[in-house]
């Protein structure tokens, strides 16, 4: 079940990359294909569409009255929850909401002189749509992650959807997470039937305004082949975690972080980077051992042997640059001095700073959200945040006098790109 020992280069570091395969694990052109038809049947047939994928994927023999979920059913969650369980839940979800709090905008309006004022209006969407996959376990905390956001940027109608058991049920938690979190609406329906009926809507689900939420590569690929139609949150693939290591790092914290992530999926990726070997044979030897005791041992041997790595580097600064080459979703620096290390970082979805902030405290509790951008694209995209749920407007204000003063500027513009309508519109207002 052993991971791979590598030796790491400045000069080999997008080989390394390449051999990995971080790249390629969500291309796979077979999907689309898949995917297209069942988004084009959803979008001809709406809920007869959406129950017949969810009796074929799901197992769960739904009708359209069944297919939201009740607040009977959220009170009969609710009391199921163990006690203890139910306040972790609301304790996670206080830290969440304000962490998101203090993300919230609230536009600007200036002066650009003579009375004119120029802005930006913020508006919360309408309407969200929220998907949490099923999965080989239920993840509540991912209904938190996805739901406060939206509910603290002031979207009043926050659809959930996520996939059925076989008898039509959800999973206690992931309710009793939904009602906590705030979410308006559940609907039992998964997998690229759900992103198809919240981007095109059906009898039963409303059309949202954009949709957010991991998943597998079907659910990924829908969300890349509606987007336009709605707004997504980001292209998220397979949980990955880098961390970065060195003499001071304690080995089996280093190896339980890898696991932690690689347990995730079949092709979810952990990797080390360090500059002692010592250190990396004692986490190979941590990560073996642990591996063979962990509760889903099968998942661990896929990944382990396919996409995780224990790469030794000739230096930090090596490290730093394979980090920011990969710019991976999680990134713990369990080095001496972390804090000097994160001045160097640019590219990472979530920077856990030091051995005592591991990544599932960022999973679960902390507060910062945990749904972040995979497979290299923290290059260019962020964690899920308040602010993906606003849209903003801009707003011209200008009088009389302002736009007298400007306006010969204005119109001369307009004739510069051949608009003469354009510039008429403005002369049309001082020249009577």
């Amino acid at each position: 079940m052993k991971c791979k020992l590598i030796e790491g280069t400045s000069e080999n570091l997008k080989d390394v990359c390449e051999q990995l395969g971080l790249r390629s694990k969500m291309q796979k052109s077979d999907v689309v294909s898949i995917v297209q038809e069942v988004l084009d049947d959803i979008r001809e047939n709406g809920d007869e569409a959406v129950l017949k994928y969810t009796r074929k994927f799901d197992g769960a023999d739904l009708t359209p009255a069944t297919m939201r979920v009740t607040e009977e059913e959220i009170q009969s969650a609710l009391a199921e929850i163990e006690p203890d369980l139910l306040r972790i839940l609301t304790k996670a979800a206080n830290n969440i909401r304000k962490f998101h709090e203090q993300q919230r905008e609230a536009g600007f309006m200036m002066e650009t002189g003579k009375g004119a004022q120029i802005g930006v209006r913020v508006r919360p969407l309408a309407i969200a749509g929220v998907y949490v996959p099923g999965g080989t376990a239920p993840l509540p905390s991912t209904v938190l992650m996805d739901v406060i956001p939206a509910s603290v940027a002031g979207v009043k109608r926050i659809v959930f959807c996520t996939p059925p058991r076989k008898d039509g049920t959800i999973a206690p938690v992931i309710l009793a997470a939904a009602s906590i979190a705030g979410a308006t609406e559940i609907y039992k329906v998964g997998g690229s039937q759900a992103i198809g009926a919240m981007a095109y809507g059906t009898e039963t689900i409303p059309r949202v305004d954009k949709i957010c939420g991991p998943g597998n590569i079907f659910v990924n690929t829908a969300k890349r082949l509606v987007y336009g139609q709605v707004d997504i949150d980001m292209f998220a693939g397979p949980s990955e975690i880098l961390i970065i290591a060195d003499n001071t790092a304690d080995p089996e914290f280093v190896a339980a972080d890898m696991l932690s992530q690689a347990e995730h999926d079949k092709i979810a990726s952990a990797i080390v980077l360090t500059d002692d070997r010592e250190l990396a044979e004692k986490v190979l030897e941590s990560v073996d051992r642990r591996s063979e005791e962990a509760l889903r041992k099968e998942i661990l041997s896929s990944s382990l042997q396919t996409y995780c790595a224990i790469i030794v580097c000739d230096g930090l600064d090596t490290a730093v640059a394979f980090s920011e080459e990969i710019a991976p979703e999680h990134l713990e620096l369990c080095v001496a001095d972390p804090e000097a290390m994160l001045d160097k970082i640019n590219n990472a979805g979530a920077v856990f700073l030091g051995s005592y902030s591991p990544e599932p405290l960022g999973d679960y509790f902390a507060g910062p959200n945990h749904t972040l951008p995979t497979s290299g694209t923290s290059r260019f995209f962020s964690p899920l945040n308040t602010g993906d749920f606003y849209k903003k407007m801009s707003v011209i204000n200008y009088n009389e006098e302002s736009l007298r003063e400007v306006y010969e500027d204005v119109a001369k513009f307009a004739d510069s790109e051949g608009l003469t309508c354009h510039a008429e519109s403005i002369r049309t207002r001082f020249n009577k």
